[in-house]
């Protein structure tokens, strides 16, 4: 095999070893996303329940304990 062979061989191998590599990132990015949906989505119902109990709580009148206590 002359060294311009050996030379794509190793190309070849650079180009398809790079390639697993990125297909390998490009899966945990994907899993990686759903992963920030599912909290981003959480973090808004937590929210919503939040300003929920918040508005109940400014509508309750305060209890208080009465001067001759």
């Amino acid at each position: 095999m002359s060294d311009q062979e050996e030379r794509i061989v190793r190309l070849e191998e650079t180009v398809a070893h790079q390639a697993r590599i990125i297909e390998e990132l490009s899966d945990q990015l994907s899993e990686q996303w759903k992963t920030v949906e599912q909290i981003r989505a959480k973090l808004d119902r937590l929210t919503e329940r939040f300003l929920t109990l918040e508005e109940q709580t400014l509508d309750a009148p305060a209890i208080t304990r009465p001067p001759h206590y």
